[in-house]
């Protein structure tokens, strides 16, 4: 299904304001739309006030002027192109690029210059552009690999513990006794955050829950295991499920692609459902009729203001019908319906990995010291897209 123009524009304006000046270019690629498509959206929301248009670039509105360039240091402290910090995140991922963001505020008041690496979809991609920074001089490596299946993890491991300067994962946490345990990391606690949804969602009386979640990060495979520990937990929780969000939300081809809509997942006493097709879309409508359940949870934003838009389509009112929380709290805020989120600490996450990174490159006393296990609390956004819920009886 196509993008919805508002919801397009609302994401371009979340990007502009979260940001500050973005050129044309990079909001295509990330919106995975042309130029062309993007410059129009640009020129209509100029029109309308709600941000500012330069020569390829958008602003926000209350922006007086571009900001000024950082110079570039070397490691003496003196201006040159050597001694760059470089950051490496995966494309089309606005959520890893709220994380960069607040990196990058921690690295250009410190005067560091950023080399900044857009990791493509394909496999393998994140190892050239790190033996590139390192060739041009990079003192440092601030780096959120793709990481869409477990195996693509494990092949990074040999060669992301040796690279040979201080190394910070953020949004990444390596698995316990592999080569990578060694690296700093600094990371949401994805489990806590999927606690606050199901937490909310029974406070409001939820006894049949759904998680319609993505299954191609370390993120979703985190939240997909974490909700069904915490469903299966709570004694209140009669039913639950998961299933796969979006069918292009699979980790890669292979034994480890859930089908899309799949239960892959479910309470101990719940009928089984039949799994749709690789390619079909989620019908989250027809899932909710036949597991009776009230509530969703669904992974991550994007997915879940098109999925709460088949809902209506279907005569599903969200939250008449179905109480929603999403996960990430990217554009959440943003859709006809404003949705109730978990909100993960993304800028914070890149704040504190650049922090923790100048510490390790400062050579001050204890810079050296033990690896750090960083982990920072999600919170929960309360919007409305979530009630209580009251049985009917009959």
């Amino acid at each position: 299904m196509r993008e919805p123009v508002e919801l397009r524009r609302q994401r371009i304006l979340s990007v502009v304001e979260s940001r500050g000046a973005v050129k044309v270019s990079v909001l295509a690629a990330e919106l995975d739309v042309s130029v062309v498509t993007v410059r129009r959206d640009v020129e209509e929301l100029a029109r309308a006030g709600r941000l500012r248009r330069g020569h390829g670039v958008a602003r926000p509105a209350g922006e007086a002027q571009p900001p000024a360039a950082v110079p570039a240091l070397r490691g003496d402290g003196s201006a040159g192109d050597g001694g760059a910090i470089a950051l490496v995140v995966p494309d089309r991922h606005s959520y890893l690029y709220e994380t960069l963001h607040g990196a990058r505020t921690v690295l250009e008041e410190s005067g560091m210059r950023i080399a900044l690496h857009i990791a493509h979809q394909s496999a393998d991609t994140e190892r050239p552009l790190v033996e590139r920074a390192l060739a041009d001089g990079a003192r440092g490596l601030l780096i959120a690999p793709r990481w869409r299946n477990a195996r693509s993890e494990e092949l990074d491991y040999g060669w992301l513990a040796d690279v040979g300067v201080p190394t910070v994962l953020m949004e990444r946490r390596p698995r316990p006794g592999s080569a990578l345990h060694v690296l700093d990391s600094v990371c949401s606690d994805h489990w806590y955050g999927t606690y606050l949804a199901v937490e909310h969602l029974v406070s409001l009386g939820h006894r049949r829950i759904v998680l319609a979640a993505r299954d191609d990060s370390p993120t979703a495979r985190t939240i997909r295991a974490a909700f069904a520990e915490i469903a299966a937990a709570r004694a209140e929780v009669e039913d639950w499920s998961v299933v796969l969000s979006s069918p292009e939300a699979v980790p890669g081809p292979g034994p480890e692609s859930p089908a899309a809509g799949a239960v892959t997942a479910a309470g101990a006493d719940a009928p089984p459902v039949a799994a749709a097709g690789a390619r079909t879309p989620l019908d989250l409508a027809a899932l909710l009729r036949e597991r009776g359940a009230t509530a969703a949870v669904l992974h991550g934003d994007v997915d879940a203001l098109m999925l709460v838009q088949r809902l209506a389509e279907s005569g599903v009112e969200v939250p008449r019908d179905c109480s929603v929380v999403a996960y990430d709290d990217v554009v959440a805020a943003l859709g006809s319906t404003p949705l109730t989120a978990v909100a993960p600490p993304k800028a914070e996450i890149g704040r504190a990995a650049a922090e923790l990174l100048l510490h390790r490159l400062s050579g001050a006393v204890g810079s050296g010291g033990p690896v750090h296990r960083t982990e920072l609390l999600p919170t929960l956004k309360v919007r409305g897209s979530a009630r209580e819920w009251v049985p009917t009886t009959k």
